[in-house]
């Protein structure tokens, strides 16, 4: 019981510290910190053919002193439970066509731009590539300079534990499949 108090209070100390780090850009040279942890979400019902669980890993690395970041995550898709609800006769079918449709995603952003968020973490934003079981995702040939695929990560926090929350949010082409609302996971732990 000893060992496991003393991990969460050397993980709750290193995000404390890796927040400090962060609170102090705009101070000075720009750290290098990367940060990984886990996905776990679903989408809404209406509008992209949902509802649809997704479960994966995300990393991210802030660039020193260049005010940029990359980030990518892994994501493995398929119908929920409810939707089976709702379609009771897919309930033991994971084909593409008619049943659960599991598939992968890919999901890169590079040269993201960070801000600082005023109530605390941080934000990128920037284009982003989305790959379907290894290959461009279908919605990738309908992004254009008129009509971008976007992505913004806020990583952020609480009183207790100020990095502890990442969140992903869409724009553009890619809302038809993941919708606009933000998908939520959880930051394992920072590293300098």
């Amino acid at each position: 019981m000893k060992s496991r108090s003393l991990l969460w209070t050397a993980c709750i100390v290193a995000v404390f510290e890796c927040a400090m780090t962060i609170g102090a850009w705009g101070q000075g040279p720009s750290p290098s910190v990367h940060f990984n942890g886990l996905i776990s979400d679903y989408t809404p019902v209406s509008g992209v053919s949902g509802p649809w669980e997704m479960r994966g890993e995300w990393s991210l690395g802030v660039n020193g002193q260049s005010g940029t970041a990359n980030f990518s995550a892994i994501l493995n898709m398929t119908h929920s439970d409810y939707w089976v609800v709702l379609n009771p006769a897919s309930a033991d079918d994971n084909t593409s066509a008619t049943g659960r449709h599991p598939h992968t995603h890919h999901i890169t952003l590079t040269h993201a731009t960070v801000t600082p968020l005023t109530a605390g973490g941080f934000e990128l934003t920037g284009p982003v590539y989305v790959t379907n079981d290894g290959n461009p995702a279908p919605f990738m040939s309908k992004c254009s300079s008129v009509t971008p695929c976007t992505l913004t990560v806020d990583i952020t926090g609480g009183t207790i534990v100020p990095l502890s929350n990442v969140t992903m949010t869409f724009g553009g082409p890619p809302t038809a499949h993941f919708g606009t609302q933000a998908i939520h996971g959880v930051i394992r732990k920072p590293k300098d």
